[in-house]
């Protein structure tokens, strides 16, 4: 005797739910979840390596990772480690990084708060003190797709400017490529987090760069040349010495011109004037002790040039009163202007 046994056929809806979970299954073999890094560029704008100040500007880094839904299980709350890395860049290091143009450096360095310390400093998990921009997602994630952004602050410390140089005379345009020196590292987990963190992850890659342009500029100061002493006589000449300061961007390339004071049309016959009468005494302005007269290049005159360093340069103003007839007794003066053209 043979009897027929037959299974019994599995209810519609049953064979639904379980192409579902076959379905999610695959999809978590797959691991469709991502993330990607993005940079804005950090621009400083123009700076002035004269001015004695400190130069900011800050940049958005912006962190976006997806999941698909079931990729990491239906149980289970999707969550990510994230790591975001930035080496020296330009060929710089972290501690140190520099914009280029040509062999011309400006130094700068980016910082994950604005406290602009040394302990804040972006860096990577290459090893060293500066650390990378750390934080993970959890929960949001479940909706499918979340971003999260960081405020990154840039800075030129005054320090560095002064030797920062310019080419060819004009303003100057420096860069620091980040291309291949930003990395983001991410790791998707469900209830425990990896021991490792990011590390134990995926690497991608993100660029961006830093820029500010060095302005050509230069400042001036005078004093007094005076000639002092009881003159009573000018039988012989009487001389004096003072200095001019001027202060220009390194590779800039300045002149300096003197006017006549009050004979303006003829800087090579000089008058000091009495304070209370009509008499005049001639004198002359010199760079060098009895050297060529100093004036705006007219009448047989000279222009003093030089070229910036970004720090302070004397120039030396020699003064001369030649052997004349002596005039009334009294106080003598002049008003010369000096014109500084960069």
């Amino acid at each position: 005797m043979f009897y027929l046994l037959q299974r019994p056929s599995r209810p519609p809806f049953l064979r639904a739910l379980l192409l579902a979970l076959f379905l999610f299954g695959c999809l978590g073999q797959a691991r469709a979840d991502n993330c990607t890094a993005s940079m804005t560029d950090v621009s400083f704008g123009p700076v002035n390596s004269i001015a004695g100040t400190d130069y900011y500007a800050n940049g958005t880094l912006s962190v976006t990772c997806t999941v698909l839904l079931g990729s990491l299980g239906t149980a289970v709350i999707p969550s990510v480690a994230i790591c975001v890395n930035l080496e020296g860049g330009s060929g710089s290091t972290i501690a140190a990084r520099n914009m280029l143009n040509g062999g011309s450096t400006l130094s700068f360095n980016l910082y994950r708060d604005n406290t602009y310390t040394a302990a804040s400093v972006w860096g990577s998990n290459s090893g060293g003190s500066a650390l990378p921009v750390t934080t993970s997602m959890t929960g949001v994630l479940g909706l499918g797709t979340a971003t999260q952004t960081f405020t990154i602050y840039g800075k030129i410390p005054a320090s560095s400017l002064v030797g920062a140089r310019l080419q060819n005379g004009t303003d100057t345009p420096f860069t620091a490529d980040f291309t291949g020196s930003g990395t983001l590292q991410y790791a998707f987990y469900g209830l425990l987090a990896p021991a490792t963190g990011c590390k134990s992850g995926t690497t991608v890659p993100f660029s961006f760069k830093a820029s500010a342009t060095l302005t050509n500029n230069c400042f001036i100061n005078t004093s007094p040349l005076v000639f002092a002493g009881d003159n009573r006589v000018l039988a012989a000449a009487v001389r004096t010495s003072g200095s001019l300061g001027v202060r220009c961007t390194a590779g800039s390339p300045y002149q300096v011109a003197l006017n006549g004071g009050s004979v303006a049309s003829n800087p090579g016959a000089r008058r000091m004037a009495s304070a209370t009468g009509t008499d005049t005494i001639g004198y002359e302005i010199s760079n060098t002790l009895d050297g060529p007269l100093w004036g705006d290049g007219s009448k047989g005159t000279g222009i003093v040039s030089g070229t910036g360093s970004g720090a302070q340069q004397t120039l030396s103003l020699y003064g001369r009163v030649p052997a004349q007839r002596t005039p009334a007794p009294g106080d003598y003066k002049d008003t010369v202007t000096a014109t500084l053209t960069f």
